[in-house]
């Protein structure tokens, strides 16, 4: 339970910038490029974190290395209580992607270790969603925070510090789920593996994870600006609702697409991601926000069937020491479909509109649910033995 609080609490802190960004561009003038390069700086700190730390965990143990990322994430908190540069921003998008990167592979592989047996799908739904919660929960409380209380541009940051210690706290009372091993410095090295067995289940995990990660951080760089120049509203608190209406109703998808197969709920979830694109497609023509947010609650849902189906699937039969690799394979996918579209996106919002470049997003997700209504299989049936849960690739 220590874990899923730390988990959460470190992604309302990641999520609770996300109203700003508006706040941002009318008080200090920044870009749509410019914000678009937070959400690039922050995934590129999740995804260096990933390669070099991904394993520690599984090394010294899961309760030092969330620790660790805990404090990272607070000091993010305390470079962005005072933004005037979009340099100073993008720093401390960095501090939480560092922090992010760390509790992704550490805290959800924590939930896994002392997570029940049953129900079956607890783990799996609990290590990928509280992700998708907590941004949700962040964005939302700092809307709120942002456009009715004082300290608009503060308050959330200190609220989120607050948090993360109370998590820090309950995680050093946890007992520890991992033996900690020698040669440490083994872990350190940059590298991408997992367990041999579920290879041939990458490529569809890919398709289902870029295309929705990559709409998360669309929601993230574009959406604030999409809602008030397109939607015709400047309130903070939609801007958290709408980043929102995607994220938490992942959380509620994950537990229904339990009673599928992985390879069926991943199929049904990116049908419903691809159904969730065009309804918003629509919207943004017509300026309907109704429409808009109910479109985005689809993807979301969606969203959230499609990725707890891939989680399952990965992780059946693990080992202990499979699941921090696991899961920093699985976020490493995460992070780089946030970053690499953002990255081109953000180029080309000097010369494209925000609804053309939401055109793009929705195309990439029209490929990906492609791929996986054609390519999606159910992991083997049959338990692998430890021998062969040690082979990496």
């Amino acid at each position: 339970m220590s874990a899923v609080v730390a988990l959460l609490a470190a992604f309302a802190a990641v999520g609770s910038t996300i109203p700003l960004f508006n706040v941002y561009r009318a008080e200090e003038r920044f870009t749509n490029a410019g914000i678009s390069m937070t959400v690039v700086a922050y995934s590129i700190g999740t995804i260096g974190t990933l390669l070099v730390l991904g394993r520690l965990s599984s090394y010294v143990g899961r309760r030092a290395t969330s620790l660790a990322s805990l404090t990272l994430l607070v000091l993010g908190c305390v470079v962005l209580f005072n933004v005037h540069t979009i340099g100073v921003l993008i720093t401390g998008r960095l501090l939480m992607g560092l922090g992010a990167g760390m509790a992704s592979s550490s805290l959800a592989a924590y939930i896994v270790d002392a997570a029940p047996r049953r129900p079956a799908w607890l783990a799996s739904v609990a290590s990928s969603q509280t992700v998708m919660l907590g941004l949700a929960v962040g964005a939302v409380a700092s809307g709120a925070l942002v456009q009715f209380g004082p300290w608009p541009r503060q308050l959330i940051f200190l609220v989120a510090i607050a948090l993360l210690l109370v998590s820090a706290v309950l995680i050093a009372l946890s007992p520890e789920t991992v033996t900690p091993t020698p040669y440490v410095w083994r872990s350190l090295r940059p590298s991408v593996r997992v367990p041999a067995r579920v290879r041939r289940l990458l490529p569809v995990a890919a398709a289902v994870i870029v295309p929705t990660w990559a709409t998360g951080a669309f929601y993230q760089a574009f959406v604030p600006a999409l809602v008030e120049d397109q939607l015709h509203t400047t309130s903070p608190l939609l801007v958290g609702l709408v980043f929102a209406a995607y994220m938490a109703p992942s959380a509620i998808g994950a537990p229904l697409g339990h009673r599928f197969s992985p390879a069926a709920a991943q199929r049904i979830g990116m049908l419903a991601f691809l159904v969730g694109w065009a309804g918003i497609i629509a919207a943004i023509t017509t300026g309907a926000l109704g429409v808009f947010f109910a479109a985005t609650v689809i993807a979301g849902a969606g969203q959230g069937i499609a990725i707890s189906a891939v989680t399952r699937g990965l992780l059946d039969g693990s080992s202990l020491a499979d699941r921090a690799p696991i899961f920093a394979v699985v976020y490493l996918l995460s992070y780089s479909g946030a970053t690499v579209p953002s990255l081109i996106a953000g180029q080309l919002s000097t010369v494209c509109s925000v609804p053309q470049i939401a055109v793009g997003y929705a195309v990439f997700a029209l490929v990906g649910a492609v791929f996986t209504v054609v390519g999606a299989v159910n992991p083997h049936a049959e338990r692998v033995s430890r021998s062969s849960d040690s082979q990496y690739t």
